[in-house]
């Protein structure tokens, strides 16, 4: 017989602990990172837990619920009659011991564990090294910035005046809800959305914008750029061609780029996307267009581009996704009928949003759908999140059906149109580059044309110096679609994030600022 081989012994002398923080929860990290590491091999024999109080001048119960801990596991194993030893465990890669000792204690090596720690010193890895994907390596190169933080102020794009939002009307239907919520709508329910809240949209879609859409066609979603996403995953395969206007929502791109798209960039003139640029892409599967207010340049289609737009998806069989996203916002008559209205090949798939009407924090949107899309639709959403969640839908059903939004909608439009005025009767004028103000009928932003790139950029750095937000027009081309020399300049502004005072103290440090910048 071969000689037993005494077992492999355990030195504690390598822990610290800080008497600060919790000594059972410290030594129970120690002990787990050194059996994952490897220090500690499988058939290793731990000291008694008397011993190792001893040893570590703890408390023993600090040792027996570290072990006890370690015990429900896996990690240690206890041999009758014979103590305490390191489970049998699969042998895995030992890691870099540095970077172990940061994650898994918390503390870089020689450091007391509880001193705080600077997770920037982690090495930074790119989540391509770690998982394989090309779905992955979409994601890293269409992904959205982090918004602007802080509180809204001039001119900050894509943000309504919802500081006009009747939030103790809200508060007030929310309240109600859960005072005495019906229980049947605490259960899981239906993943197109709340039967109530569909119908009251589809109402309100009749009476402003003509479209005679039902309950039955429509899916809630999570904001509108759930509904992009969602027409991304279910209408095109990767490498399809789809046409986006350049320049654009680059968000919408980046959903249809994740779904491994291959995007075209299609220009925009003056009565919205260039449909004779849109024929001559081969097998293009989709077309994403918002044309009720053309996102950044505030074009709005005519009705000749409209129904050639239509035209082109009944004959090759593609499928147009209609953003309306500021389509409230009309300054002169009533907003235009939405190319879903002109619809008669079931082609269009109409995305709206509360947010712009309500606050974006709401995340309430809404698709309206071809009736034989509206299944998959549904059952695509559930696989994400199952449904809506049940209180906002239920309290802005409350709040359509009581005539709160109807008003609530007017007097934005209003505020809306008061703050434009604010901005085009102040706008500092003979600034070097920047060319005339346009004529503005709808939405919530418009576009300053600048003679070239280099004076954008140096206008929106002159205008972030002084507080103020304006992005530039150049962002919003798509990266490769044209070299940086074709593409136009200019400043976009949001001018309903703020009250007219705003506006006005914000319009009088830019104009200080660019003039100074072009005294000096």
């Amino acid at each position: 017989m071969p000689p037993i081989e005494p077992p492999l012994s355990f030195n504690p002398a390598g822990i610290e602990l800080d008497r600060r923080q919790g000594l059972t929860r410290q030594l129970y990290q120690a002990l787990r990172q050194r059996v994952l590491d490897g220090r500690l091999v499988s058939g290793t024999r731990l000291p008694a837990s008397r011993d190792l109080a001893a040893a570590l001048s703890i408390s023993r119960n600090s040792v027996v619920r570290a072990y006890d801990q370690l015990y429900a596991e896996g990690f240690i194993e206890g041999r009758v009659g014979d103590g305490t030893y390191v489970a049998q465990l699969p042998q895995t890669r030992a890691v870099d011991k540095k970077l172990s000792t940061k994650v898994s204690t918390g503390f870089p090596t020689g450091l007391s564990p509880g001193l705080s720690t600077n997770w920037l010193d982690l090495p930074v890895v790119s989540s391509s090294q770690v998982i394989h994907s090309p779905a992955l390596g979409r994601v890293e190169s269409n992904h959205l910035p982090l918004p602007p933080t802080g509180p809204p102020r001039a001119f900050r794009v894509g943000v309504p005046a919802f500081d006009l939002f009747p939030f103790d009307v809200w508060a007030k239907l929310n309240a109600a809800f859960w005072r005495k919520p019906d229980l049947q709508q605490l259960c899981y329910g239906d993943p197109a959305g709340d039967e109530r809240l569909r119908g009251l949209i589809a109402a309100y879609l009749r009476s402003s914008r003509g479209m005679q859409c039902t309950a039955e066609q429509i899916v809630i979603t999570s904001g509108a750029q759930q509904a992009i996403s969602l027409c991304a995953q279910l209408l095109v395969a990767p490498g399809d061609s789809v046409a986006v206007e350049n320049p654009g929502y680059r968000a919408a791109g980046h959903a249809f780029a994740i779904a491994g798209a291959k995007l075209h960039g299609v220009a925009v003139d003056g009565e919205g996307i260039d449909c004779t640029a849109l024929h001559a892409i081969d097998q293009c599967r989709l077309a994403y267009v918002t044309p009720s207010h053309q996102y950044p340049l505030g074009v709005v289609m005519s009705l000749a581009r409209r129904l050639e737009l239509l035209a082109w998806a009944e004959r090759t069989g593609g499928w147009v996704i209609e953003d309306d996203y500021d389509g409230e916002y009309r300054y002169s008559g009533a907003p235009l009928a939405p190319l879903a209205a002109l619809d008669r090949s079931g082609r269009v798939l109409y995305v709206g949003t509360f947010g712009k009407v309500a606050f974006p924090a709401l995340r309430l949107g809404y698709l309206v759908l071809p009736l034989n899309l509206v299944q998959a639709f549904a059952r695509r959403r559930a696989v994400d999140v199952r449904h809506s969640e049940v209180s906002t839908q239920a309290v802005m059903a409350e709040f359509m059906a009581a005539g709160h939004f109807q008003r609530h909608v007017r007097r934005m439009r209003r505020a809306a149109l008061s703050r434009l005025n604010t901005l085009l009767g102040e706008w500092p004028e003979g600034i070097d580059g920047i060319g005339k103000l346009p004529s503005v009928a709808a939405g919530l932003h418009l576009t300053v044309p600048v003679d070239d790139l280099a004076r954008e950029r140096v206008l929106v750095a002159q205008a972030a110096a002084v507080g103020v937000e304006i992005n530039g027009l150049s962002s919003y081309w798509l990266p490769d679609s044209s070299p940086l020399r074709d593409r136009h300049a200019g400043l976009v502004l949001g001018f309903a994030a703020v009250p007219e005072a705003q506006i006005s103290l914000a319009l009088s440090r830019l104009g200080q600022a660019w003039a100074s910048a072009v005294v000096s």
